[in-house]
């Protein structure tokens, strides 16, 4: 169990299953009403659809039947969601609700507790990220380990914007098998391009002996950019099913 203080909040980060899970519920200690703004950001269909998403990439007993249905119903006036609902409706493992004096409230992993990060405000999602950092690194020497925060960041909504190349563009552009990646690599460069204003082929063309290291154009992003850089991926892959063109999901 480790602990890190963002806004004066002390914040509690556990282990379970070999993944870092945080508590959500000392989150919003020091806002009004802090319990129910959790409850009000699980009852978002946005908020479904991200957890569900995140179950069926890292959960192999989800049970997407059951989600389907909570979905359906999510943000009517008639219908609540609660952490225990949602669990023990899909096996989900990616948030859970404690029960007791220690140790109890709403726990979620990492990469939906900064989803939930950004339903508080911009400014507490970016202080908790860079404490977390922290936190990995001081724990990456003690163990004498490498922590690359960067990866981490990009890597969270990277597989939702991959299924809808795979289910809409490749369809549409019948490349062969060998040449499917072309489509990938494109995809990726129009979010380097709106980010960073440049492409990974232009970073590399610039930077010849980062680039024989390993390094790419996302490695040298600040957390700012990195956080950027993630969001629009869900939205792009919205895009992409709704057949938009590339340069108009561009702009």
């Amino acid at each position: 169990m480790s602990k890190i203080r963002v806004s004066g909040t002390e914040i509690t980060i556990i282990q379970k299953n070999d993944e870092d899970y945080i508590c959500l519920t000392e989150m919003v200690a020091n806002i009004d009403d802090g319990n129910r703004l959790i409850e009000r950001w699980l009852n978002s269909k946005t908020t479904v659809d991200f957890l569900g998403v995140w179950e069926q990439l890292n959960n192999k007993d989800f049970k997407t039947p059951e989600f389907r249905g909570i979905r359906e119903n999510v943000g009517s006036s008639s219908y609540f969601l609660s952490v225990k609902k949602w669990v023990d409706q899909t096996n989900a493992i990616g948030v859970y609700a404690k029960p007791g004096r220690h140790g109890s409230g709403t726990w979620a992993q990492v990469d939906i507790a900064f989803e939930f990060c950004t339903y508080i405000s911009p400014e507490f999602k970016l202080l908790l990220i860079t404490e977390f950092k922290n936190l990995k690194k001081r724990e990456a020497k003690g163990l004498d380990q490498v922590w690359d925060f960067r990866r981490f960041l990009t890597k969270a909504n990277w597989r939702i914007q991959t299924d809808a190349i795979q289910e809409i563009l490749i369809p549409l552009r019948n490349l062969p098998k060998a040449k499917e990646g072309i489509i990938y690599a494109e995809e990726a460069e129009v979010l380097n391009k709106v980010v960073f204003n440049k492409t990974a082929k232009e970073w590399n063309a610039e930077n010849p002996d980062l680039v024989k290291k390993g390094h790419n154009i996302r490695d040298y992003g600040n957390t700012h950019q990195l956080i950027v850089i993630g969001n629009p991926e869900p939205l792009n892959a919205e895009l992409i099913r709704n057949k938009i063109p590339q340069y108009d999901r561009m702009q």
